[in-house]
């Protein structure tokens, strides 16, 4: 009985490690599931962003000092690079705008260019109403109206927590819709929060 009830315990505990054992193989280094990381963009909300108007980027091309640029897309979505003067970067990707240099650079300029953009700044959204400091500010990826409201200092003590509009730039209509604090929030984007009645 006894070597039974053992023999049991050391398959749980088997069981107990092996589990761990794949939990940690599951999670790649540098990885770690914690509450830190849990609300930061993916990868995937970064080299899906669209660039827009106000948008401050570098770009970067390896050994190529005279190509690398800090730029601002002006008001009608342009860029001015050397050689290939001002084009349309508004609705690219970050990716998409290095392939466009890139492509554009081979061959009469350079042999194989290594070309790299980042997004420097991001171009506002816009919070109104009953915050403490409402404004415009830079966007930032994996923005929800929550984050915003905190960006903007909080709710002000008139503040109604479930009458939050929201008017999205790439809504043609431009109507404010209703939002709560999981919505999320692009360039460009007004975020209001009416006042409380009670």
């Amino acid at each position: 009985m006894i070597l039974l009830f053992l023999n049991r315990l050391n398959l749980i505990v088997h069981c107990f490690f092996l589990g761990l054992t794949l939990i940690f193989l599951a999670v790649p280094p540098g990885h770690a599931i914690t509450a830190e990381n849990s609300d930061q963009p993916t990868r995937g909300e970064l080299s899906n962003y669209k660039l827009g108007t106000g948008d401050r980027i570098r770009i970067q091309v390896f050994n190529e000092e005279d190509l690398n640029v800090e730029a601002v897309l002006s008001d009608a979505g342009t860029i001015v690079y050397p050689f290939l003067g001002e084009f349309k970067a508004a609705g690219m990707t970050i990716g998409e705008l290095a392939d466009y240099i890139t492509r554009h650079l081979k061959g009469p300029y350079l042999v194989d260019p290594k070309v790299s953009v980042n997004v420097l700044e991001y171009r506002s959204f816009f919070i109104y109403g009953e915050v403490e400091k409402p404004g415009s500010y830079p966007y930032q990826p994996g923005l929800t109206v929550q984050r915003a409201i905190a960006i903007a200092g909080g709710f002000t003590e008139r503040a109604s927590r479930r009458s939050i509009m929201i008017e999205k730039e790439d809504d043609p209509t431009h109507m404010p819709r209703d939002a709560d604090i999981t919505t999320p929030v692009q360039p460009g984007d007004i975020i209001t929060v009416e006042e409380s009645f009670f």
